[in-house]
């Protein structure tokens, strides 16, 4: 018997969608970059394994053991906290599937639990918690240091406001300091086109550059307001894959954006076991 996936994608970020409801699952490293694989495999930003939280140890103490949980892996195998374009797909799945019946509810992470709804035209909005900002730090693109913002979502990044998108090469991981992010950290580079409209590109750690980056659009909106002496806002963030839009709030972050899904099948499974570690 095969295993069941699904592919979908929020503004372009693309993910495999794998529905694990007895935790069965083996998700290696070396399978979820082969999956991952435009070529070897079906070919994703990430992975989304569903499966009940009380099978993810360690976890965040907020999420309950059954909780719906968005176990998130990057595309390089290497787990990551949260991903704000991950969970609306996530989400959209839970409802699709009949595993929740209502359109508000809770999802696990290991950012902890973001509350979630679905609205009817296929639009979700995501309580992405708060953004806090962290002080500042610089990128390195193409032999130019940009000085950045430090945001953190439940996961890092850094938020360099530049005048022009379209110069920059993100074919490789922009520097950064390690010792501010000893993890690995998420790089947006925006530019300000009104007050309430921003655009974007990001490079995402792990991944490489993406069409869209959820949590990257939450902590490019809190850069932007930093930037200003703000604290509170809300914009449009325009990426290569899409539009979507953010509200920040003085205790928590909301995404609002689409979620869609592509295709629903079935991975070989001689050619899952066959992966190699």
């Amino acid at each position: 018997m095969g295993i069941p996936f699904v592919k979908g994608h929020g503004t372009q970020n693309d993910f495999v969608l794998l529905p694990d409801l007895d935790a069965s699952l083996d998700l290696t490293p070396a399978r979820v970059r082969v999956l991952c694989d435009r070529r070897a495999g079906l070919g994703a930003d990430g992975v989304l394994r569903v499966v009940r939280a009380k099978a993810i140890e360690p976890r965040p103490s907020d999420v309950d053991d059954d909780v719906w949980f968005m176990d998130y892996r990057n595309a390089d195998g290497s787990v990551a906290e949260m991903c704000g374009n991950g969970v609306r797909l996530f989400a959209r799945y839970l409802l699709d599937a009949g595993l929740v019946t209502r359109t508000e509810f809770p999802v696990g992470s290991r950012a902890g639990v973001r509350n979630v709804v679905v609205g009817a035209d296929g639009e979700v909005a995501v309580e992405m918690g708060p953004a806090r900002v962290a002080g500042e730090s610089t990128a390195t693109v193409g032999g130019r240091v940009l000085a950045g913002v430090a945001v953190d979502v439940g996961n890092p990044h850094l938020v360099c406001l530049v005048d022009r998108l379209d110069d920059l090469d993100l074919t490789t991981q922009p520097g950064y300091d390690h010792a501010t992010f000893p993890d690995g950290v998420n790089v947006e580079f925006v530019v300000v086109e009104s007050p309430d409209r921003i655009r974007m590109r990001v490079h995402e750690r792990g991944v490489g550059e993406t069409r869209s980056c959820g949590t990257g659009t939450v902590a490019a909106v809190a850069g932007v307001l930093d930037r200003r002496g703000a604290t509170t806002g809300a914009a449009t963030v325009e990426i290569p894959g899409g539009r979507v839009w953010v509200e920040i709030g003085a205790d928590t972050s909301v995404l609002t954006g689409p979620a869609a899904f592509v295709a629903r099948g079935e991975l070989d499974r001689a050619w899952w076991d066959a992966i190699p570690e």
